[in-house]
């Protein structure tokens, strides 16, 4: 009965994946005007990087949240960086002229002529955030399936006889 569980717990990992990268890329992808829509529009036009940052995203997330639909466990920390890099990739792929934020701290013509440019930099650090915290998981699973028993850990033991 177990054998026919396994696949099953595969199968169901696997989609919650695709669902978590499906949201990342519609949640970053939608307002950001990545992704055409009626709702939403941009002054700047999408640029390759951007729609190759999404999927990157896209891919990077589904691979992070599969890794927590194995173990059901939550680690804050890796969580703070998936969401980190979510916060960067939209910063990286949204318009820097329709950005209220950006527009705020550097005005009209400082989002265009400073962060612009920066944008393509900052999806590279979102990317990287986002792999760093899958390779995080991805070690802490492998040393959680052959844990090491706690009473080998301190070395072979000497008998005495």
């Amino acid at each position: 009965m177990a054998s026919a569980q396994a696949p099953m717990r595969s199968l169901a990992t696997a989609a919650i994946g695709v669902l978590a990268a499906i949201g990342t890329v519609a949640i970053i992808g939608v307002p950001t005007d990545v992704m055409p829509n009626p709702l939403f529009g941009r002054q700047t036009p999408v640029h390759p990087y951007d729609v190759a940052l999404l999927i990157a995203l896209g891919i990077l997330t589904c691979a992070l949240v599969a890794t927590y639909a194995i173990t059901r466990d939550t680690a804050a920390a890796t969580n703070r960086a998936g969401i980190g890099s979510g916060v960067l990739g939209w910063f990286a792929i949204s318009c820097p002229a329709c950005n209220k934020v950006v527009v705020a701290l550097l005005g009209a013509s400082g989002a265009t002529s400073t962060f612009a440019p920066l944008q393509p930099t900052l999806g590279g650090l979102a990317v990287a955030l986002a792999a760093g915290a899958l390779a995080v998981r991805i070690r802490a699973l492998r040393r959680s399936a052959c844990p090491v028993p706690k009473d080998r850990a301190a070395g072979p033991a000497l008998r005495a006889d």
